[in-house]
């Protein structure tokens, strides 16, 4: 960049500006040299460099999108508070006398014997109590070297942890505050799709069902039934209507409503969900819980081996080397590290995962659910060929399509837009509220007459559209290795709209990669029909397929598997899947599909490649592997230098030193990639 010094504001504006293309995969801002590395699509060099020339530094719109946290500046502090401590550190003990450093490590101390004796006046046996007693009777020996070194590796430790947390949350919560891109802005010409960063406070916006709420707000018409569990936790859906305030990062499930936006920020939402990601256990794992309840178990027999240790052999020195060693320093901090590790870089895979629970169940899984459409087959269908009656012009009915289908993001309704952006046809809108039935289809009014597209139950059996000689024949003789959406104008079929949805070229090998990974049965799920449902599932090679399923019926399928004692994860991408998702051990959503399906979901993965599901497994995998090998580690190791204490084999200060540089030695590890980088 053509400048002398890059602030971190200014690195973190142009990451994040960059970022915001689609044609851009990653981009990586280097601010103290000035210099920004970017991965872009094919052939598209010349839009990059064309929207670098475009940037701003004073582009209050993107200043406003962006939230104002910035995980470069909590490096950046982390680094700065490592770097002063140690030369501090270096610079006390070469230069000052000792009673100065004696002083000095009297003083420091103080906090941690404050908090043992809390402990200790709770009858609560926790490290504080270990590592006051540690410091404590050093200072008393006149040992004020190994006394400093102890409070040394305990403050290292502590701002690692605090480090790594706050990365952690804050690349989260970043990927997670970025979902909405779009809304529907209402203008004196009618609603349009805009970007979010050009939503100004006091607009009025339309969010309807499936979609997240993008910005805080004030419901000004409509009612609505709104998803806050990714906020507040509350697991039923809460009624809103006109003069109710509504959230960013909520999601409607059931009608639609009209919200005057009070938040134009990005900050709003960021900071909603690094809150319910700090304040939710869904971040803790089982393995995490049950470290740190061992950690804490495990003090008073660390207490009661010193005790032991001075009344029969009547030497302070051995009963010191004991005490110095704890199980709990190590456990308690390597064990949310190596998970909290393993998230960051689930994320540098275009995984987010919400929560440390989540990996530990996928890697437990043996059943695997997937939904069909925009899963298995490709997110973005294709158009096959539409077929029209009565006379009725081809491009029209696609056009009254595309017109509904552009409200609810699927895959199917996707390849309808698409289809019409192809062909060049404008679908301004042209109907009255549009209603959403989950499941089923689309209902609206055009010009006094109601338009209904959706499955062939929605429309013959719900519905009850008049169907002609000349369409029955037609519908009694479509082609079932395809998908269909039947359309109907004022009680009658107008269009059939026919969906190639062919395979993803990567399912088959997906599937035999989970099964070598631990999975130990597949099945898809389907609200197609039981013809396409079987020649998709023959192909990729699922263990059991189930057709022309409701919403209600995949969830039932996942609570009576986890019955049965089986781990089960399920994917999907649509409105439909909202509930099976909900109930899995582990729900998956596809990043393209609808919104209430990716706050619901405990994991999201990219539409790209299904090979992102490989990766999060061997990821899971991997962690349980380095968990499993901490826990030996660190019991084995401090195993170890507890009883070559109690023999007097090793003196107080080396059994500090070890077992704290082990700890740090081991938190270390538990940061660095589970995979290697490609």
């Amino acid at each position: 960049m053509a400048q002398k010094r890059m602030s971190i504001k200014e690195a973190d504006m142009l990451q994040y500006y960059l970022e915001g293309f689609e044609f851009v995969r990653k981009a990586v801002v280097y601010e103290r040299t000035c210099d920004v590395a970017v991965y872009y699509n094919v052939n598209k060099r010349d839009a990059v460099i064309n929207k670098l020339k475009k940037f701003d530094y004073n582009n209050k719109a993107l200043l406003e999108s962006m939230p104002s946290t910035s995980g470069r500046q909590i490096t950046r502090d982390f680094q700065e508070k490592m770097v002063g401590m140690l030369i501090f550190t270096g610079v006390r003990n070469m230069f000052f006398p000792n009673i100065i450093n004696n002083i000095y490590t009297v003083f420091k101390a103080a906090p941690y014997i404050r908090r043992g004796l809390r402990c200790l006046f709770k009858m609560k046996f926790e490290v504080d109590l270990l590592d006051a007693l540690s410091i404590g009777i050093s200072i008393a020996q006149g040992n004020f070297s190994t006394a400093g070194s102890l409070m040394l590796l305990l403050g290292v430790g502590s701002e690692l942890e605090d480090w790594t947390h706050k990365k952690s949350v804050d690349d989260l919560a970043r990927s997670m505050s970025l979902n909405v891109d779009k809304v529907w802005l209402v203008t004196d010409d009618g609603e349009v799709s805009v970007p979010i960063s050009q939503v100004q406070s006091g607009d009025i916006i339309r969010v309807h069902t499936g979609n997240v709420v993008p910005l805080d707000g004030e419901m000004i018409s409509g009612e609505a039934m709104l998803n806050q569990a990714s906020l507040t936790g509350e697991s039923v859906p809460v009624e809103k209507s006109a003069g109710s305030r509504v959230y960013a990062g909520t999601v409607v499930e059931e009608g639609e409503c009209l919200l005057r936006a009070i938040s134009a920020t990005g900050q709003s939402r960021y900071d909603k969900i690094v809150s319910m990601i700090e304040e939710s256990e869904k971040l803790k794992s089982n393995t995490e819980n049950m470290a740190n309840k061992l950690a804490d178990r495990l003090v008073p027999y660390t207490l009661l081996t010193t005790g032991l240790t001075y009344l029969f052999g009547r030497n302070i020195t051995r009963a010191l080397s004991v005490l110095m060693v704890d199980f709990s320093c190590a456990l308690k901090l390597s064990m949310p590290l190596a998970v909290l590790s393993a998230m960051r870089e689930a994320g540098n895979h275009k995984i987010i995962v919400k929560g440390g629970k989540f990996m530990e169940a996928i890697a437990k899984a043996d059943t695997i659910v997937f939904d069909k459409t925009g899963t298995l087959t490709h997110a973005c269908p294709k158009v096959n060929r539409i077929i029209t009656f009565d006379g009725d012009d081809e491009n029209q009915m696609l056009k009254i399509a595309a017109c509904l289908e552009e409200h609810y993001p699927h895959s199917i309704a996707n390849a309808v837009v698409k289809e019409a952006k192809d062909r060049k046809i404008r679908h301004k809108e042209m109907h009255s509220e549009v209603q959403y039935i989950v499941a089923h289809g689309i209902a609206s009014r055009i010009e006094g007459e109601k338009v209904v597209i959706g499955s062939s139950h929605f429309v013959f059996d719900d519905e009850k559209v008049e169907v002609s000689p000349e369409a029955r024949e037609v519908v009694d003789n479509i082609d079932h290795r395809y998908s269909h959406l039947y359309m109907a104008i004022g009680g009658k079929l107008a269009a059939i709209i026919e969906i190639t949805d062919p395979l993803r070229d990567e399912a088959k090998d997906v599937l035999k990669k989970l099964k070598a990974l631990g999975i130990k049965k597949t099945v898809m799920m389907t609200g197609d029909n039981h013809y396409t449902a079987e020649a998709i599932a023959k192909e990729v090679g699922v263990d059991k397929f189930y057709a022309e399923v409701l919403p209600e019926d995949k969830a039932s399928y996942v609570e009576k598997e986890k019955a049965k004692g089986r781990t089960v994860i399920m994917i999907g991408d649509g409105i439909n899947d909202s509930p099976a998702l909900s109930a899995a051990d582990c729900g998956i959503a596809i990043s393209e599909g609808a919104a209430i399906a990716r706050e619901i979901a405990d994991v999201c993965i990219s539409a790209d490649d299904l090979n992102e599901l490989v990766k999060l497994k061997e990821l899971s995998n991997m962690l349980k592997k380095r968990v499993d090998s901490n826990f030996r580690f660190i019991m084995g190791f401090n195993g170890t230098l507890i009883g070559l204490g109690i023999f007097g084999m090793v003196a107080p200060a080396t059994s500090s030193l070890l077992h704290n540089l082990s700890t740090v030695g081991i938190s270390l590890s538990s940061m660095t990639n589970l995979m290697p980088e490609n």
